[in-house]
């Protein structure tokens, strides 16, 4: 007998890598005091500015460096730097309005991060190879990508922190009508199964399909709300190289499976 197919919609994110800025001072004094002769220090820059605030390119290298950890970074093509700084524009918008709201409402405990580190140790596509769910093979894995645990935990916190924000701002008083659930299971899940296979029962699934049909209605509000507040904002894009119409993304929460345990 065959086993339920697993149906799930597309991961959209392109979360989570905010590394706090190298102190610019603290650099130039360095490389004052230093001989005329030594090496000379190279100081991050500035790439783009987002109502103020300053994206770096240290912040590119991170993004890119980081998406490993992100679920839906199978792609075709790699993450370009023009992509990786469209995603950290989108993200800088967000926290902005994070704070401006209510940040303490939207920041994750420390177990729902180390929660989500177990989840990514064990189902990560990209760690899989390499047991990370072992400690051994965490390290080894952090190590192959240079990254480091504190790192990492940066990256989760802001991930759940932003997922936390969309699904408060934007999922209340949204409703499924038990018709657009039996639609979808009639028009989008029944043909996604071949003659023979076995097709869970629409009172099986209905929960599952409510819940992606909801996390769609979430989506459609978040992304009008994000590119009204990219078109209102003031943002700056300082390197011709990543001036680029290139739009990520948006986040997304992930929808659960139909049909899955």
């Amino acid at each position: 007998m065959n086993a339920p197919r697993t149906f799930r919609l597309p991961i959209r994110f392109a979360l989570e890598s905010m590394l706090l800025c190298l102190a610019y001072s603290g650099l130039a004094q360095v490389h004052a005091q230093a001989p005329q002769a030594a090496t000379a220090v190279v100081l991050d820059r500035v790439v783009a500015v987002v109502n103020n605030q300053a994206i770096l390119a240290s912040d590119i290298d991170n993004e890119i460096q980081l998406s490993v950890l992100d679920p839906g970074s199978v792609r075709d093509v790699a993450l370009t730097p023009q992509l990786a700084l469209q995603q950290l524009i989108s993200r800088a918008i967000i926290q902005q309005q994070i704070r401006q709201e209510d940040a303490q409402a939207t920041e994750p405990t420390a177990d729902e991060v180390a929660a989500r580190l177990a989840e990514i140790r064990r189902e990560l596509p990209a760690c899989v190879h390499q047991n990370c769910a072992s400690d051994a093979g965490w390290k080894a894995f952090l190590s192959s990508h240079s990254l480091t645990p504190q790192r990492v935990e940066i990256y989760l916190r802001y991930r759940l922190e932003i997922l936390r924000f969309v699904e408060l701002r934007f999922r209340q008083g949204i409703h499924i009508s038990q018709q657009e659930i039996e639609v979808y299971y009639r028009n989008t899940l029944v043909p996604q199964y071949a003659p023979g296979e076995l097709i869970p029962s629409l009172e099986q699934v209905a929960p599952r399909i409510e819940e992606i049909l909801l996390q769609q209605q979430v989506n459609v509000l978040f992304d009008g709300w994000l590119d009204n507040l990219r078109t209102q904002g003031e943002i700056e894009v300082l390197d011709p190289a990543l001036d680029t119409p290139e739009k990520p993304a948006p986040v997304r929460a992930a929808s659960p499976g139909v049909g899955s345990q």
